[in-house]
C-alpha cells in the first residue's frame, strides 16, 4: 500500500500550500518585502493612529511618521494610541511609542514637524518605497503629492468625513495625481460684507473670529473688523459722514488705529471694547447711508442700556426655547454681553501671561476663546436683526465641523494597508479608488471600488510641461498678491522663484530673503507685464516648474482678484440625465460638506466650507475630508471625454456603483 502521510504533510497537501509558505495572511515573500521596505506616514491623527497600528501588525518594520500637531483632549475619543496623560505631547512621538507596544522589534522614527519643512526634500522622499497620507489640509496634500511625483514614489491618499471615506493610489505617469482635477476654491466672503453689511449668521461668526485675532492673536490686515470706508456700495462724502456721526472718540470711539493697540491702551476694558464695537462702530456705519436704502439698518448697542433692561424687555428674551443642553440654548442679549465681558477678562489674563509680543491662537475647543466668539457673533447678529445662534451652532459654523467617527477611520486605515500590499506585491494594476458610503448602494454595498483614472494631460502639476492661464488686472494685482494669493494659496507652491519671459529674464520674485522685497508693493504692470505676458515660476523644494500666462482684464466681477481660466467654479452643479446612468450619492442628509482646504486642524473634525469638494479621487481629509463621491470634474467644466469611472467588477453592467463627488 501507499505510505501514510504525516498529519502535517496531509494538511499541506490538502490545503495546497506546499509551494507557498504563509506568514499570517500574506506569503513569506511578501512578508519579507514588508519587513524590508521603508514607509513614510504623513499624519498621526485619526486615520494615522489606526494606520500605524495596522502597519506594525501587518509586518512593516521600518516606518517614519511626521506630524506637527500635539494631542488635544478632544482627540481621545477615537485616536486610541493616545491617553489622557499624553495631552499636550507630540502626536507623532506618542503614536510611535504606543505602536511599538504592538511590535517592539519594529523601527519607527517620529518627527514632530511639518512635512512642508525644506528638510523633507525630494532626496528625503526617495528613501521610501511607499508614502501614505493621513493629512487634514489641502496645502500639505498638494505638497506631498508634488514631492512623491518628483521622487517617483507611489502615494496612497485617504480621507474621512463622518461616515464617509475614501482611499486612492497615486503613481506618476500611471494615475491621476491629487491635483489633476481642479477643486473649488475655499468659499470666502467679501470684506465689506463681513465689516459693513452682514446678512447671515456666518458673516457675524467670521467677523467674531477676525476680532479675536485683532484683539488677542496675530493681526492680519485682511481680517479688519472696523467699518470698511472703501466699500464701493457706500457712495458718501467722508467729511459729511464724520460731521454727521453721532459717535465720539470717547471710550475708543471710531479712531482708526490698530485694534490691539487701542484695546491695550484701555487695559482691555470689556465695557470700552463693547461700546466701541457695538455702539460707536455701528453708529459710524449708519452714516454710510447708501448702505441702508434697501437694507434694514443696524441698531447700536450700549453697555449701560443693556445693563438697564427691564425684566421682559426684548433684550432679555431668548430667541429660542431654553430647553436642551446648555450649549444648545440661545441666550438673551444681556447674557451674551456678560459672557463677552467675562471672556475678554479671561483672554486678557492669558495674553498677559505670554508677556510682551505674546499672541493667542483661536481654538474651537478652548472655552474662553469659543465663548468670546459666541458672544461677539451673537451681539452682532442682534444688532443686524439676524436670528441668534447657540454656542453649539456657532462652534459648528466657526470650525465648519463634521465629527469624525472611529469606525470610519479604522475601515479606511485597513483599506490603505490593503492597497499598500497590492503595490508591494507588484500588482499596481489591481489598485483601486475605494469609497466608503453612508448608505448601501443598490447592490447593497457600502464599500465601492472604482478603477483609477489615468493622468490628466492638462494637469498643471503632473503634465509634461505644466502650464496655467490666469486672468487678472495687471494694474491692480501686486507682486505680493501674485506670490501669496496666486502662487502659494492657489497653486500650492512653498517658496516660488518667478522670472518674466521677456527676453531679459527679469527676476520678479526670489525665494532668497530680501532679494526682491522692493518689488512686493508694485503692481505687475510696472514691470511691463500686460495681456499675454508669461511667467516662469519655480519651486526648487518641490522640484516643480509652472509656466503662467497672464491675461489682463478689467471686467472681473466685484471682489474677484483673479480667475484661473478653465478652473472649476465654486459651485459646479451637474444634473445627471438618465442617460448618465445611476449615480450613487453619499446619502448624507446631515449637511456634511466636503473640504480639503483649511489650515491644519485637529484630526477630530473635518474643516469644511459649504461648497468644497470631499475626498477627491486623489485623497481627502486625513481625518475629515470630503463628503461623498467623486464626479468627473472635466464633465462639469465641459472638458468632454469624461466617461464616468466604472467599478472594475461591474464594467459591463450599469453604472450603479459609480460615485460622484460633490
Amino acid at each position: 500500500g501507499n505510505p501514510r502521510l504525516s498529519p502535517a504533510s496531509a494538511a499541506r497537501v490538502g490545503l495546497g500550500l506546499w509551494k507557498m509558505a504563509l506568514v499570517g495572511p500574506v506569503s513569506r515573500a511578501l512578508a519579507e518585502r514588508l519587513s524590508r521596505c521603508r514607509l513614510l506616514v504623513v499624519g498621526a491623527g485619526g486615520i494615522g493612529c489606526e494606520l500605524l497600528k495596522n502597519l506594525v501588525l501587518a509586518g512593516f518594520r521600518d516606518i517614519e511618521v511626521v506630524d506637527l500637531d500635539t494631542i488635544d483632549v478632544s482627540n481621545l475619543n477615537r485616536q486610541f494610541l493616545f491617553q489622557k496623560k499624553h495631552v499636550g505631547k507630540s502626536k507623532a512621538q506618542v503614536a510611535k511609542e504606543s505602536a511599538l507596544q504592538f511590535c517592539p522589534e519594529a523601527k519607527i522614527t517620529a518627527y514632530h514637524d511639518s512635512i512642508m519643512n525644506p528638510d523633507y526634500n525630494v532626496e528625503y522622499f526617495r528613501q521610501f518605497t511607499l508614502v501614505m497620507n493621513a493629512l487634514d489640509n489641502r496645502a500639505a496634500r498638494n505638497h506631498v503629492n508634488r514631492m512623491c511625483l518628483a521622487a517617483d514614489i507611489p502615494l496612497i491618499e485617504s480621507g474621512t468625513a463622518g461616515y464617509l471615506g475614501q482611499v486612492t493610489v497615486i503613481k506618476k505617469g500611471v494615475t491621476e495625481c491629487y491635483e489633476c482635477q481642479p477643486k473649488p476654491t475655499q468659499k470666502t466672503f467679501p470684506g465689506c460684507t463681513i465689516r459693513n453689511t452682514p446678512s447671515e449668521p456666518i458673516h457675524c461668526i467670521v467677523w467674531a473670529k477676525y476680532l479675536f485675532n485683532q484683539l488677542f492673536g496675530e493681526e492680519d490686515a485682511d481680517q479688519e473688523v472696523s467699518p470698511d470706508t472703501a466699500d464701493p456700495e457706500a457712495a458718501w462724502e467722508l467729511s459729511d459722514a464724520v460731521a454727521r456721526a453721532g459717535a465720539s472718540n470717547e471710550d475708543g470711539g471710531i479712531k482708526r488705529v490698530s485694534t490691539k493697540d487701542w484695546a491695550r491702551s484701555t487695559g482691555y476694558d470689556p465695557v470700552k471694547i463693547f461700546n466701541k464695537l457695538f455702539r460707536d462702530d455701528i453708529k459710524y456705519l449708519l452714516t454710510m447711508d447708501q448702505l441702508w436704502r434697501k437694507r434694514k439698518a443696524p441698531v447700536p448697542l450700549e453697555w449701560t442700556a443693556v445693563e438697564r433692561v427691564e425684566m421682559g424687555s426684548s433684550l432679555q428674551q431668548p430667541s429660542a426655547s431654553p430647553a436642551g443642553l446648555k450649549d444648545q440654548q440661545v441666550l438673551d442679549v444681556r447674557s451674551y454681553a456678560h459672557l463677552f465681558a467675562r471672556s475678554v477678562d479671561h483672554l486678557k489674563a492669558r495674553l498677559a501671561e505670554k508677556g510682551d509680543g505674546g499672541e493667542l491662537v483661536w481654538d474651537k475647543d478652548d472655552a474662553p476663546a469659543m465663548n468670546f466668539v459666541t458672544a461677539a457673533a451673537n451681539l452682532r447678529m442682534h444688532i443686524f436683526s439676524i436670528n441668534m445662534k447657540s454656542k453649539f451652532d456657532v462652534k459648528s459654523m466657526a470650525g465648519n465641523i463634521i465629527p469624525a467617527i472611529a469606525t470610519t477611520n479604522a475601515i479606511i486605515a485597513g483599506l490603505i494597508v490593503l492597497e499598500g500590499l497590492k503595490i508591494l506585491s507588484g500588482n499596481m494594476e489591481q489598485c483601486r479608488t475605494i469609497f466608503l458610503n453612508k448608505q448601501p448602494n443598490p447592490r447593497k454595498k457600502l464599500l465601492v471600488p472604482c478603477s483609477l483614472d489615468p493622468p490628466n494631460a492638462s494637469c498643471y502639476v503632473c503634465s509634461i510641461k505644466p502650464e496655467v492661464t490666469v486672468k487678472l488686472n495687471t494694474h491692480r494685482v501686486s507682486v505680493q498678491m501674485l506670490q501669496d494669493r496666486i502662487l502659494k494659496d492657489k497653486f500650492g507652491m512653498v517658496a516660488p522663484d518667478v522670472q518674466i519671459e521677456d527676453g531679459k529674464g527679469t527676476i520678479l520674485i526670489s525665494s532668497e530673503e530680501g532679494e526682491t522685497e522692493a518689488n512686493n508693493n508694485k503692481n505687475l504692470a510696472e514691470f511691463g507685464i500686460r495681456n499675454g505676458s508669461r511667467l516662469q515660476a519655480d519651486d526648487f523644494l518641490q522640484d516643480y516648474t509652472l509656466t503662467v500666462t497672464l491675461l489682463h482684464s478689467e471686467d472681473l466681477e466685484k471682489d474677484v482678484e483673479f480667475e484661473v481660466v478653465g478652473d472649476v467654479p465654486d459651485k459646479a452643479p451637474h444634473r445627471l440625465s438618465e442617460e448618465d446612468g445611476k449615480v450613487i450619492t453619499n446619502g448624507s442628509d446631515d449637511g456634511a460638506q466636503p473640504s480639503t482646504s483649511r489650515a491644519a486642524e485637529q484630526d477630530d473634525v473635518l474643516i469644511v466650507d459649504s461648497d468644497e469638494e470631499m475626498p477627491s479621487s486623489s485623497g481627502a481629509e486625513g481625518d475629515g475630508e470630503g463628503r461623498g463621491l467623486k464626479r468627473k470634474l472635466e464633465e462639469e467644466a465641459g472638458g468632454g471625454g469624461g466617461a464616468k469611472r466604472r467599478c472594475p467588477e461591474q464594467q459591463e453592467e450599469e453604472d450603479e456603483d459609480v460615485i460622484a463627488l460633490d
